[in-house]
């Protein structure tokens, strides 16, 4: 029993004096002698950014290309009346902004102040009246039941002249 821990005693002597010996940290002397040697505050300077540029959509008057073309007769197309045109002096509406397209009826309202139709589209849901515009064709609603909205808009007729054309958003069923 002796002669082992004399074996385990001296290979702890010889680890010990492995750790302790001739270890030399030059290498990391010389890491921190070539840090404290660069001069205090010089930090290289931000990289230069380019400035944001705005690119601005110039097709979105245009047919969506998503959608099938329409088909036009020409011999029975409708001929527009110099008598109809919009009325560009009056202030545009919010849901102008949008296509006709996006909006769905989803209820109606009444009280003492009239018809309302709920319709949504353009980020929510919105009341509109009988006289209200919506669409980008200056479309003007002209009736509200319960079940439609009912839409006349002013639409170009390509000669010059314009088209009442009449639109109907349907009240939409929860899905």
């Amino acid at each position: 029993m002796n002669s082992v821990r004399l074996i385990a005693l001296s290979l702890s002597f010889a680890v010990l004096a492995g750790c302790g010996g001739s270890s030399s940290f030059s290498d990391l002397q010389a890491y921190m002698d070539e840090v404290r040697a660069k001069p205090k505050g010089s930090i290289e300077p931000l990289p230069a950014f380019q400035p944001y540029e705005a690119f601005t959509y110039s097709a979105s008057a245009l047919r969506s290309p998503f959608q099938p073309p329409v088909k036009i007769d020409l011999a029975r197309q409708q001929k527009g009346s110099k008598d109809i045109h919009p009325d560009e002096t009056r202030i545009k509406q919010f849901l102008e902004g949008f296509n006709i397209e996006n909006f769905t009826m989803v209820g109606s309202l009444s009280n003492e102040g009239g018809m309302f139709a709920l319709v949504q589209g353009a980020g929510g849901v919105h009341r509109v009246r009988v006289g209200d515009y919506l669409g980008r064709n200056h479309g003007r609603v002209v009736s509200i039941n319960e079940a439609t909205v009912d839409v006349l808009e002013i639409v170009p007729d390509g000669d010059g002249g314009w088209l009442e054309r009449p639109r109907s958003l349907t009240l939409k069923e929860r899905s």
